[in-house]
């Protein structure tokens, strides 16, 4: 080799180097560079899948960069390409690249919630997930059996056995982990509050509570009328007078009630009708809420067996049929006043 070709070759050698210590200073820059969202905070999210070079196009169609390229860049030459995390983010201020390259490898997200609320019934939890924007539907095609067997819940029915309360999830996350959250907390409140229960009930499992609660959750107006609400029912479970309460009627017509409660209704014979059979109906009727527990498993001492609303909010109780029916005419008929 001459030396001629010897300078051109180290020339070479010392250009890509250049080059080369070029490139990473601009890196080194461009790492350390803050990024200015045009508004803040800036929400913006990561499919579940993205490659590197995909969750680098979102983020700058939401306006969280100006150019995909070199961010790409500067996460390969990290070694974190494979490490993004789907979900929800959001941009608070300036950052810098090398910030938000460390908020998407470590999971750095927003978290979407969701609410289950108190007497709610099951197909309502159901439209309540598949309306959420940010859940990822896996039960929508499943029947309720279906969502048991998944979840591996041995009941019968699904109704009553998810916690009413505010659950945070990550965008993306599946409504069956939300509905298994929900039951893993029903389960532990249930249990903790059988522990709790007053001796000589007339309720022999913890199923039969979650029913009992859930009829106290739709029958009670005033949340401190609950023990009370639950008395006048533990007074008729044990001594064998029937339930009568129009929610589980209500419950029992399904689709068919259409907001009008008839006397027909009171006397067709159903599962769920407490006016044609004793004891308790064989599934919840809703979704109880703790306190509505406790009261099941904690009623009131009190003689009351009948309560009827007053129209304003509250009930008025009583221990005979005749002081009942005498409520019943103030509150409800000609002498309401």
């Amino acid at each position: 080799m001459n030396k001629t070709t010897k300078r051109l070759l180290v020339g070479a050698v010392l250009l890509l180097i250049g080059c080369i210590a070029a490139a990473a200073a601009w890196l080194a820059w461009y790492a350390h560079q803050p990024l200015t969202p045009k508004v803040t905070p800036l929400p913006f999210s990561l499919k579940t899948g993205s490659s590197l070079k995909a969750a680098a196009q979102q983020m700058a169609s939401a306006g969280a960069l100006d150019r995909p390229e070199p961010f790409v860049l500067l996460a390969r030459l990290l070694g974190e390409a494979g490490n993004i995390k789907a979900g929800s983010y959001e941009i608070d201020g300036p950052v810098t690249p090398l910030q938000l390259l460390r908020k998407i490898t470590e999971g750095d997200y927003t978290q979407d919630v969701i609410t289950f609320v108190e007497g709610w019934t099951f197909r309502q939890i159901r439209t309540t997930l598949d309306e959420h924007s940010a859940v990822r539907h896996d039960t929508k095609e499943l029947s309720n059996l279906d969502i048991l067997k998944r979840l591996e819940i041995d009941e019968p029915s699904p109704e009553g056995w998810f916690f009413p309360d505010t659950y945070h999830f990550s965008s993306g996350g599946s409504d069956l982990g939300i509905l298994r959250r929900a039951h893993r907390l029903m389960r532990v409140n249930l249990a903790a509050q059988w522990e709790r229960r007053v001796p000589e009930l007339p309720i022999r499992t913890p199923y039969e509570a979650l029913i009992l609660a859930s009829i106290i959750e739709k029958e009670t107006g005033q949340p401190y009328e609950r023990p009370l609400v639950a008395a006048v029912f533990v007074n008729r479970l044990r001594i064998g007078m029937r339930l009568q309460t129009d929610p589980t009627v209500i419950y029992g017509l399904g689709d068919s009630f259409d907001g009008n409660l008839r006397k027909r209704d009171l006397l067709t014979d159903t599962p769920y009708n407490t006016y044609t059979r004793e004891g308790l109906p064989p599934t919840p009727i809703a979704m109880p809420g703790l306190a509505s527990i406790s009261a099941a498993l904690n009623p009131a001492r009190s003689n009351a067996l009948y309560f009827v609303a007053k129209g304003d909010g509250t009930s008025h109780f009583s221990r005979t049929l005749g002081e009942h029916d005498r409520a019943v005419t103030k509150y409800q008929k000609s002498g309401r006043r």
